[in-house]
C-alpha cells in the first residue's frame, strides 16, 4: 500500500487532467451512498464529529475519505478539520493507497466549480473575483483559469492583510492578481465571481450582478450559512453540484427554497446532467448563472484514482 502525501497530491493533480477525469466520472455509473456522521465524545471538550463518504466503481475501486472536526483544535496549533483518504482494489479488496485528505479535498473541490464553469461561465470570461482567502482561495484561481480565460484576478476576504499576501503571492506578469476593499465594485466588474468563505450572512447581492455573469459559490455548507441573497437566486439560473447534497446542506439553496426565492423545480440542472448532455449550460450570453457545490464522494474517488495512476 502506497502512502501519498499532501505535496504528491498536489504535483500530481495537474487542474486540466483532473476537471476532465471528474467530467468522465459524473458521465460514469459510480455508487454514492449517504455519507456517514458521527458525533465523538471528547472529554472536557468540544464535541467532535467523524464523517465517512464511501463511493465505488464496481470492479475497479472502491474509496472511503475519513474526515474529523475538532473543534478546540485551534486551542493546540491544529487544524480543526483533518482527513485521510482511503483507495481499495475493487476485485478483491486489497488496500492500494492512503491519501492526503485536504489536499484532494481542495483539489477536487476547485476542480468540479472548474467543471461547471467550463459549461456555465462565457467562453471569453477573463476577469475573476475571488471572495474569502482559505486554503481553496488560491486552488479556485488556478482551476476556473485552466477553463476560461482567466487573466485578471482580484481578491476580496474579511481580512485585508491576507488578501493582500494572496494577491502578491500569485500575482504574476502574464497574470495579474491585485487584492480589493471594495466588494461591490469588485463584483461589478467580474465575468465570474467565485466565493469560498464561512459566511453566514449574504457577501453578493443580487442588484450587484450584471448580464454575462456567471456565479460559483464552494462555500457555505451548512444550511445556516450563505454566500449571496435571495436577489441572486431570482435572477440567476442555478446549478448544482448533486441535487441530493446542494439542497439539503448548500445554505444558499436551503434559505432561498425556504424564503420562496428559489423553488426545487428552478435548479436547471446539476453535474451528472451537464456532463452526459441531458440538460444545457448557459444558453445565451447575457444569461447569469450560478453554481452551488457542496461536494460529492464520486469527485474524491475520481481524484484518488487519478494521483494513484500517477504514483
Amino acid at each position: 500500500m502506497r502512502i501519498i502525501s499532501a505535496a504528491e497530491v498536489e504535483a500530481a493533480l495537474d487542474y486540466p487532467s483532473l476537471v476532465e477525469r471528474l467530467r468522465q466520472a459524473f458521465r460514469r455509473d459510480i455508487a454514492v451512498p449517504v455519507r456517514h456522521h458521527h458525533d465523538v465524545e471528547v472529554t472536557g471538550g468540544s464535541t467532535a464529529t467523524l464523517l465517512l463518504m464511501p463511493a465505488w466503481q464496481v470492479d475497479r475501486h472502491i474509496g472511503v475519505k475519513m474526515v474529523t472536526v475538532f473543534p478546540d483544535n485551534a486551542e493546540k496549533s491544529l487544524p480543526a478539520v483533518m482527513g485521510i483518504y482511503v483507495l481499495v482494489d475493487g476485485k478483491n479488496g486489497s488496500p492500494l493507497a492512503l491519501i492526503d485528505g485536504p489536499t484532494l479535498t481542495v483539489k477536487r473541490t476547485a476542480a468540479a466549480s472548474a467543471l461547471a464553469s467550463s459549461y456555465l461561465a462565457r467562453p471569453d470570461a477573463e476577469r475573476l473575483l475571488m471572495v474569502g482567502t482559505g486554503a481553496l482561495a488560491p486552488q479556485l484561481i488556478v482551476a476556473h483559469a485552466a477553463v476560461r480565460p482567466i487573466c485578471n484576478v482580484l481578491i476580496w476576504g474579511r481580512n485585508p492583510e491576507k488578501a493582500k499576501r494572496l494577491a502578491k503571492q500569485m500575482n504574476r506578469r502574464d497574470f495579474r492578481v491585485d487584492w480589493t476593499d471594495n466588494l461591490e465594485e469588485a463584483a461589478r466588474g467580474a465575468h465570474v465571481i467565485s466565493c469560498a468563505t464561512l459566511s453566514k450572512e449574504p457577501l453578493i447581492r443580487g442588484d450587484w450582478l450584471q448580464p454575462g455573469q456567471h456565479v460559483d459559490l464552494v462555500g457555505a455548507f451548512r444550511p445556516d450559512m450563505r454566500e449571496t441573497d435571495d436577489a441572486v437566486m431570482r435572477r440567476a439560473r442555478v446549478f448544482v453540484d448533486t441535487r441530493a447534497g446542494a439542497t439539503k446542506e448548500g445554505g444558499d439553496i436551503v434559505q432561498a427554497v425556504d424564503s420562496g426565492a428559489l423553488s426545487l423545480d428552478d435548479i436547471a440542472g446539476d453535474l451528472l446532467e451537464l456532463t452526459r448532455g441531458e440538460r444545457s449550460g448557459r444558453r445565451f450570453y447575457d444569461q447569469i448563472t450560478l453554481f452551488k457545490s457542496v461536494g460529492t464522494a464520486i469527485e474524491d474517488l475520481a481524484a484518488a484514482q487519478l494521483v494513484c495512476e500517477r504514483y
